[in-house]
């Protein structure tokens, strides 16, 4: 049997759920009451601690039997609940006086763990002040009762006392640990739960947000192909409407006409390929990281655009998002530097910086403006990118000439200590 499981077995037979007596309270009044019913049953016969002859044996047993019988009948209409109402717990009043009533007439061990039962119930139910006064009104009895024997001497009267008090002292100290334990594991039990919804509701808040960032990068795409693929196809149409008009009156027009349509379409078909290359995955045939970027460099082979890719050292491993955002920064910057620089030659390097890693692409165009470098060539869907990883983005023109982007993102444990400072900030 494993601890888990032993564990559990433990909880049931100590577990207060507001409902019914743990297994341990419960044995603890049904083994006495079991020894009583044998002591009356023995009464009957004339032997045992309640037999004998003459009115005081038979009152001694008579009080018994009440007691015991008001007691069984009681005890399944307790309640174990702190917050229950007061005509429920009216129930304990007749429990309680049946158990001094046992206490009184005697009856040793049996006596001693009925009266700790009563203890550890009033612990639960009405709190420790209450266990205390009734630890000390159920001494009180047993010692008027001692010192009321002339058998008994002073001394043993005191022990007897200091016995049963001792006893319901410890039960109090023990069910009082196992109370406070339960409730420690209630509020536990609530602030897991909350923990699982607000987990459940970061989890939802994430998929929408990565939704939303495809939804923007789509709607980009969407206007970029949109300004290019489309301004190609309307002048191409142009073209043709018009070298169809010519074709009879001015054939070399409309020759020319169709030669440049030849020549748009071979510049939409270039240009649409590129917007393929865009949307590939991050994962291609298995490869991940710079594998995946080294292949999207490649696939710019033959655009005019020499593109090379290298890395420096060994970088840290990161996260899948982390592992995107360096694939689009990439894609970007080769992009760019395609469509809009003029650029003949993309160097992009991946280098360890700190525990993390640091990209940096750089072409030899001519440049972009200030407005393009603060927000424009896509830059500012990346910057977020960027910064939803704790990362940042540099874009900037060279001094020499030429186009550079930056971008430098912390690793994994930096990242973790970055959202709990964060964490601790808002809190």
């Amino acid at each position: 049997m494993d601890s888990s499981a032993g564990s559990r077995d433990l909880n049931r037979w100590i577990a207060l759920d507001g409902h019914r007596p743990p297994r341990a309270f419960s044995l603890f009044f049904q083994g006495p009451v079991a020894v009583y019913a044998v002591f009356i049953v023995q009464a009957l016969f004339g032997s045992g601690p309640y037999g004998g002859d003459g009115q005081g044996a038979a009152a001694t047993a008579a009080i018994a039997i009440a007691a015991l019988l008001l007691s069984v009948a009681m005890w399944p209409l307790l309640t174990w609940d702190p917050a229950a109402p007061a005509r429920r717990k009216a129930a304990a009043v007749p429990f309680l006086a049946a158990v001094l009533g046992l206490v009184a007439v005697g009856g040793g061990i049996p006596a001693f763990l009925l009266n700790a039962t009563a203890v550890g119930y009033l612990v639960v139910v009405f709190g420790s002040r209450a266990a205390a006064a009734f630890t000390a009104l159920a001494g009180a009895v047993c010692l008027a009762l001692h010192l009321s024997n002339p058998a008994q001497t002073v001394w043993g009267a005191l022990f007897e006392t200091m016995g049963i008090v001792f006893l319901c002292g410890a039960v109090m100290v023990v069910t009082t640990a196992l109370t406070e334990a339960h409730r420690k594991s209630a509020e536990t039990g609530e602030l897991l739960g909350e923990l699982r919804t607000a987990h459940a509701e970061l989890r939802r808040r994430a998929e929408l947000s990565r939704e939303l960032t495809v939804a923007e990068e789509r709607a980009r795409m969407a206007r970029e192909m949109h300004d290019s693929v489309g301004h190609y196809l309307t002048v191409i149409n142009m073209g043709l409407a018009n070298a169809q008009r010519f074709r009879s009156a001015r054939p070399d027009d409309a020759w020319e006409e169709v030669r440049q349509a030849q020549s748009l379409t071979q510049e939409a078909l270039t240009d649409t390929r590129r917007w393929v290359r865009a949307l590939k995955p991050l994962r291609l045939k298995g490869r991940a990281g710079p594998d995946a970027m080294a292949a999207l460099a490649d696939s710019f082979t033959g655009t005019g655009v020499d593109v090379a890719f290298r890395v420096e050292g060994a970088p840290p491993a990161l996260a899948e998002n982390a592992e995107l955002v360096c694939y689009r920064a990439l894609q970007e910057g080769c992009t760019n530097a395609l469509r809009h620089s003029g650029a003949r030659t993309v160097r992009a390097v991946l280098a360890r910086s700190g525990s993390g890693v640091a990209l940096s692409i750089r072409d030899d165009g001519r440049g972009a403006d200030s407005a393009a470098v603060g927000d424009g060539f896509g830059l500012r869907g990346l910057r977020e990118r960027a910064a939803a990883e704790g990362g940042t983005l540099t874009a900037r023109n060279r001094p020499e000439g030429g186009f550079e982007l930056l971008l430098e993102l912390p690793g994994p444990g930096d990242r973790a200590g970055a959202e709990g400072a964060a964490a601790g900030a808002v809190a």
